[in-house]
C-alpha cells in the first residue's frame, strides 16, 4: 500500500475539500470562501474564495506530509465551463485559478480529474442529472465516511470525499 496522501477537490465556491490517505485520519472540509459586495451597474454579492484561508489549510496539510515524510497528490475536478452560463463560469474561473495559484505555491503536484471518470466508478450506475448524482455523492459518501455525515448533508455531496476516495483506490 502506498504511504501517500490525496487530496480530492471539488472545485469552485461551493466546492469542497477532502484528504484520505491509508495512514491519515481523512478530513473534509468547505472550500472557505467569502462574500463581498460587487459594484457593477447596480451593488450585488459576489462570492470568491477566501484565499488566505485556503493557503492556511494548504500549508498545514503540506507540513503535516513534510514532516512525516509522506507523498502529497491533488485531483481537482474540472471547473464548469459554459458560455450559455457567463457568470457561473467566471466564478469557476476565477476560483479555479486561486486554487492553482495556493496548489502551486506550497508545491503540491496536482492533475485535472474528470467528474463522469471517478463517478462511474464510486456512483451506482444509471444516475441521470445533477440532483441525482449529488444525492447518490451524499449517500455513498455518507456510507464510506460516517464520521462526515453532518457536513455532508449540509454541503448536500461528499463529491471531494470521493475524488480522494477514488484516488487512494487506484493508487493514482
Amino acid at each position: 500500500m502506498s504511504n501517500k496522501i490525496y487530496l480530492g477537490i471539488d472545485n469552485g465556491v461551493s466546492g469542497s475539500i477532502a484528504i484520505v490517505g491509508n495512514s491519515i485520519t481523512p478530513r473534509f472540509i468547505e472550500i472557505p470562501t467569502i462574500s463581498e459586495i460587487d459594484y457593477q451597474k447596480k451593488a450585488k454579492n459576489r462570492t470568491r474564495i477566501d484565499h488566505a484561508k485556503l493557503c492556511d489549510f494548504l500549508a498545514e496539510v503540506k507540513t503535516n506530509a513534510d514532516c512525516s515524510g509522506v507523498e502529497i497528490k491533488a485531483f481537482c475536478e474540472r471547473p464548469m465551463i459554459n458560455p450559455l452560463r457567463f457568470d457561473a463560469s467566471i466564478s469557476a474561473a476565477r476560483a479555479m485559478e486561486s486554487l492553482l495559484i495556493a496548489l502551486e505555491s506550497y508545491h503540491i503536484p496536482y492533475e485535472w480529474c474528470d467528474s463522469r471518470k471517478w463517478q462511474k466508478e464510486m456512483l451506482p450506475s444509471g444516475l441521470q442529472g445533477a440532483p441525482e448524482l449529488k444525492k447518490a455523492s451524499a449517500v455513498v459518501g455518507t456510507r464510506l465516511f460516517p464520521k462526515f455525515e453532518a457536513l455532508i448533508k449540509k454541503h448536500k455531496d461528499a463529491d471531494a470525499l470521493l475524488i480522494a476516495e477514488y484516488a487512494r483506490k487506484n493508487n493514482l
